[in-house]
């Protein structure tokens, strides 16, 4: 019965991708927390401020001595949303495209599966891998907080850090499947993620600092996950509103076109 749902399916096929990738991530998020201790010292910080102040605008480096702002610009600012977004790029463009390419999705579709809940399915299993790192994300730094000086921050301001990290990764999800479902290349979808990725971190941290481009900040996805601040401030609503509005919507047009497309199978 598993195996007959394309949702437990799909979880199934992509198990060791998702432990992998989840516990990945992890480790990446509490090696770079347990530099804290170190880099919080008055001498690290005195060191900072000689840096170019272009340099620590383009890498997101700002308030490196409290442990918001550390965890905010090392651990949730740069290493782990990009790792995130590359494992939902990864894996959203083989989730339609990646059975395409490879010849067997009339085989699905030759179950009483139709197209869209073949998508919904596959698009619910993105957002099962996105939650299963993300709380591997925070339980583990949850765990570590004490040892490494983090605990100030706070298990809310953290979770509500980790809510903005996972829609982050579900826009990314939900791009690279619309765009597999609706080209049925996966280079296609990985070339638009990787796109976004690039363009949208250096968009956030750059075009700010280039007379009259500060509107382009606004079209970034990393400005609406980290904008509000949420290890400082709590959940960003507007931020994690319009993270959920791109993913319906980039989903929901990879649909439209799956549905119409004659499939390259």
């Amino acid at each position: 019965m598993m195996l007959r749902n394309p949702f437990t399916k799909a979880l199934w096929d992509a198990r060791r991708a998702i432990l992998g990738w989840g516990m990945g991530i992890g480790y990446v998020a509490v090696m770079y927390t347990a530099f804290y201790p170190s880099i919080s010292k008055p001498a690290f910080a005195s060191a900072l401020q000689n840096y170019p102040e272009g340099l620590k605008k383009a890498f997101n480096i700002q308030d490196m001595t409290s442990p918001a702002g550390y965890l905010g610009s090392y651990v949730f600012g740069l290493l782990v949303p990009v790792l995130l977004a590359v494992f939902m790029i990864i894996f959203g463009s083989r989730a339609i495209a990646g059975d395409e390419e490879a010849g067997t999705l009339d085989l699905v579709l030759a179950h009483p599966v139709s197209r869209p809940r073949l998508l919904l399915s596959r698009l619910a299993g993105l957002a099962t891998a996105v939650l299963f790192a993300c709380a591997v994300v925070y339980l583990l730094l949850l765990a570590i907080a004490g040892p490494t000086k983090t605990s100030a921050v706070g298990a809310g301001h953290l979770a509500a850090m980790t809510v903005q990290l996972a829609l982050f990764g579900m826009l990314f999800g939900a791009l690279t499947l619309g765009v597999g479902a609706a080209t049925g290349r996966r280079s296609a979808a990985v070339g638009a993620g990787v796109v976004v990725v690039v363009f949208g971190y250096f968009g956030n941290n750059l075009a700010p600092q280039v007379h009259g481009l500060g509107w382009v900040q606004r079209l970034s996805p990393f400005y609406w996950y980290l904008a509000g601040k949420p290890l400082v401030n709590g959940l960003d609503l507007a931020g994690c509103a319009v993270l959920l509005a791109v993913a319906v919507v980039l989903a929901a047009a990879g649909l439209v076109r799956f549905r119409r497309r004659d499939l390259a199978v």
